[in-house]
């Protein structure tokens, strides 16, 4: 769920962190329950007050929540609990199962299906869920938030890093598609829904 409070000039706005003062409202995280939400007085009724809802408020919810998954990708960095690069991230898909694969949107299939084959193998051999994929981001997005010029392929190591991603992953889920339209490997990738079969991994 996302929750939404009223900022000092009336406006309403998405709290991804959950930390803004006030009272707030709970709305599920796609797209259709925040429509809804905005369109029945929803927020209004819950906030107590006429707050304005500007049009771009959807926008907004959906950048800051993309702007979450990524700032999770530099933690994990800083923390050394991601692998990046092809060679890193087929290394660890051989020996061990992954907690999250992170593919660029406009990476090459070929390198993505060998590392998908790798991980499906490791994840079944140790009797696991296959490791989810994320791919909405950019090569470029990708390397901004790694302090690369550019990333095609990653991967979340599975412990404590991987439960935070799978939320903000799955928040995500709701207002676009986590295996993007324009894969052609797409129907061996799963769906935008791969967040809620992905079990925790520690």
């Amino acid at each position: 769920m996302i929750r939404f409070v009223k900022a000092p000039d009336n406006s309403l706005v998405p709290d991804i962190a959950e930390k803004l003062p006030g009272r707030g409202v709970w709305v599920l995280s796609d797209r259709g329950s925040l429509e809804q939400a905005i369109n029945n007085g929803g927020f209004k009724r819950g906030l107590k007050a006429n707050v304005k809802i500007d049009a771009a408020v959807i926008d907004l919810t959906v950048r800051l929540l993309r702007q979450r998954v990524l700032s999770l990708m530099t933690m994990a960095l800083k923390g050394g609990r991601i692998y990046l690069g092809f060679d890193q991230v087929k290394s660890a898909a051989q020996s061990e199962v992954l907690g999250w694969r992170i593919e660029a949107s406009d990476g090459a299939a070929g390198g993505r299906g060998k590392i998908r084959v790798l991980t499906k193998a490791v994840s079944q051999e140790m009797d696991q869920t296959p490791t989810p994929v994320i791919g909405c981001f950019s090569a470029v997005e990708l390397g901004q938030a790694l302090s690369r010029e550019a990333i095609v392929h990653g991967a979340i190591k599975a412990g404590p890093m991987a439960k935070p991603f799978k939320h903000a992953v799955k928040r995500l889920s709701g207002f676009c598609d986590l295996v993007p339209e324009s894969w052609e490997d797409k129907i061996h990738e799963g769906s935008k829904y791969s967040a809620e079969r992905n079990g925790d991994k520690g």
